[in-house]
């Protein structure tokens, strides 16, 4: 058997159907699509949203429509809870870069606020951009201080 002698099994291949070439073919003229209405034209159907005059589905629903306005350049914080700085040894001061390198932030640009789940029962010198109540309370129970960066 030589590559020229290969040829696909009978039946697994039919040949394209040419619409639009003459009447012979029963797909002459009209090419099968019916005479006039939304689906003869070119660029049928108009797009997914589309309900023919029904309110479209993402209209209806508020949460996808997004009720209010959503600030664009709005500040967001990495949350980083009081268990997640165990990693840390007494004493240490605790800052975005060390906390970047213990792997707890995403990017060393991130905003960091640290919220008060678990218990800290070591002292650290925290550097944040904010700190809960909750947690302020329990790390300087602990004998920790913080120090807020922008104030």
């Amino acid at each position: 058997m030589k590559l020229h002698d290969l040829q696909p099994n009978f039946g697994s291949t039919s040949k394209r159907k040419r619409v639009g070439r003459g009447i012979s073919g029963g797909q002459g003229k009209t090419c099968g699509r019916g005479t006039k209405g939304q689906n003869s034209r070119s660029g049928e159907g108009g797009h997914l949203a589309r309900q023919g005059g029904n309110l479209p589905f993402y209209r209806s629903l508020p949460f996808k429509r997004g009720e209010g306005f959503t600030p664009p350049n709005r500040t967001r914080y990495t949350e980083i809870n009081l268990d997640r700085l165990a990693v840390f040894a007494a004493g240490t001061e605790v800052t975005p870069m060390t906390m970047a390198e213990a792997g707890l932030l995403g990017k060393l640009t991130d905003l960091i606020k640290i919220l008060g789940r678990g218990e800290l029962s070591i002292p650290l010198k925290l550097t944040v951009h904010r700190v809960s109540k909750s947690a302020r309370a329990k790390i300087e129970a602990a004998g920790g201080s913080i120090e807020l960066i922008g104030e």
